[in-house]
């Protein structure tokens, strides 16, 4: 029993490592915005203003709010549940404070 759970776990952590490699090697290349954004912020920087920039700045913004809002909340989770399962062994021995 105890070689089928280390073949279990051993297989688990292959995919998994298998998984997350495929998909960050993989070149995918999206575009985050509608064409007429893309084009009209192409077009401001050609011609010399800064409102693309400032377009893709707020893209970048509205993209990393999530990631940092659902870090927060996992911080907050580990934080206030990671002590729940602590075994204390305590000798029933009496303590001499002499």
């Amino acid at each position: 029993m105890e070689g089928y759970r280390n073949v279990m776990k051993t297989s688990k952590i292959i995919l998994f490592v298998l998984f997350f490699s495929v998909i960050f090697f993989s070149s995918i290349t999206s575009n985050a915005q509608c064409s007429m954004c893309a084009l009209s912020a192409e077009n401001s920087v050609q011609n010399g203003n800064t409102q693309g920039r400032g377009l893709n700045s707020g893209i970048l913004y509205l993209l990393a709010a999530p990631y940092i809002a659902i870090a927060g909340v996992g911080f907050v989770w580990y934080k206030k549940y990671r002590r729940k399962n602590v075994r204390i062994d305590i000798k029933d021995e009496k303590i001499n404070l002499n």
